[in-house]
């Protein structure tokens, strides 16, 4: 979808308030997603979008399809997005955030700028995708791995947990992409799960350890060709270049660390309402959409191959399912960007 100019915006949210849609701030509407009078939702809303922007286009899509609401996307980055929702502030013309992972929906949820989410969206998604707070609920997951040459190595010679990437046997054989929010997810679950010392010590050794490539499908890349023999990264990009061509994973797999181990961690995208949104009822009715059973199949059925969380609707057929993970528990409303930032920053990674 085009990206409209804030100009454009304000008028398509003018007319909607002139034809007496919902316009309820930052208010909480009826659990059904239903305007204030009662009326069904209906009329536009804006999302910024730091997930990817395919599948968001096809809830997106499909939303539209279902309730006639239009749906206006802004594309960028977790971070990018977050400080432009925290510098907008009250004046922001989104209605809805969405992101790839937790810790942009936590820097925004600690500014106060998320409504609540209504009940029954929360109740689609199982308490352990979604923060302890309710500001915001889970719409969709990714697995941290970690994706090996099969021709360099087998399963056994891999180390036991992410902290073994620390050791000196290690040293220059492996790859990831530290300045990316996928990879800073992954740190902030190591520093809720092991603590601050822990997460220095194992960042200072992958400064030393570690080569840094930007993006993961270009470390997943590095892998194929034999450059590395191994990188941490998320489990799509695997499966999705998989169902393409290959030519990138053609001589890689995916390594799963299990045992609660922080290289299990599950990251969570999110989803989240804006106290500044215009259309309080629509946006609600979006959030409920894609964390419904029609969204979430979107995820089943798709090319993401992101994890299906809510509606009890199962995980695309090709990927390990979520049980088998053995992934941490890890509240996604503790996960601390900003320090993450630091401690990555004072390692010489970012």
């Amino acid at each position: 979808m085009k990206i409209r100019n804030s100009a454009l915006a304000g008028i398509a949210l003018a007319a909607t308030a002139a034809l007496g849609l919902t316009a309820c701030g930052g208010g909480t509407p009826a659990g059904n997603g239903s305007s204030a009078s009662g009326g069904p939702a209906s009329g536009e809303i804006t999302v910024y979008n730091a997930q990817h922007e395919s599948l968001t286009q096809e809830w997106v899509d499909a939303f539209t399809a279902e309730t006639g609401i239009k749906v206006t996307l802004r594309q960028g980055d977790d971070t990018e997005m977050s400080n432009q929702i925290i510098q907008e502030g009250q004046a922001s013309p989104a209605d809805v955030f969405l992101t790839e992972n937790s810790p942009a929906m936590t820097q925004v949820e600690n500014a106060g700028l998320f409504a609540d989410v209504n009940k029954d969206t929360l109740d689609q998604v199982p308490a352990e995708f979604s923060p302890s707070t309710g500001k915001w609920t889970g719409i969709a997951a990714r697995s941290t791995v970690l994706v090996y040459n099969k021709t360099k190595l087998t399963e056994d010679q891999l180390p036991k947990s992410m902290l073994d990437l620390a050791k000196p046997e290690w040293k220059g054989r492996w790859a990831a992409s530290p300045t990316g929010a996928d990879f800073q997810a992954i740190v902030s679950a190591l520093l809720e799960l092991k603590g601050d010392s822990a997460t220095e010590d194992w960042l200072k050794a992958m400064k030393d350890n570690s080569k840094a490539y930007k993006g993961n499908s270009t470390a997943m890349k590095a892998v194929n060709a034999g450059e590395v023999d191994a990188a941490l990264i998320y489990h799509y990009y695997y499966y999705g270049d998989q169902a393409k061509t290959g030519e990138n994973s053609n001589n890689v797999t995916p390594y799963y660390f299990k045992n609660q181990d922080p290289g299990a961690f599950l990251s969570v995208s999110g989803g989240g309402v804006l106290k500044s949104s215009k259309n309080a009822a629509a946006a609600q009715a979006f959030l409920k959409f894609i964390t419904g059973k029609k969204g979430q199949e979107v995820l089943k059925n798709g090319t993401s191959f992101e994890y299906a969380i809510g509606s009890d609707v199962p995980a695309n057929d090709k990927l390990v399912p979520i049980k088998d993970l053995q992934a941490p528990k890890v509240d996604a409303a503790k996960l601390n960007s900003q320090k993450v930032s630091d401690l990555m920053t004072q390692a010489g990674l970012l």
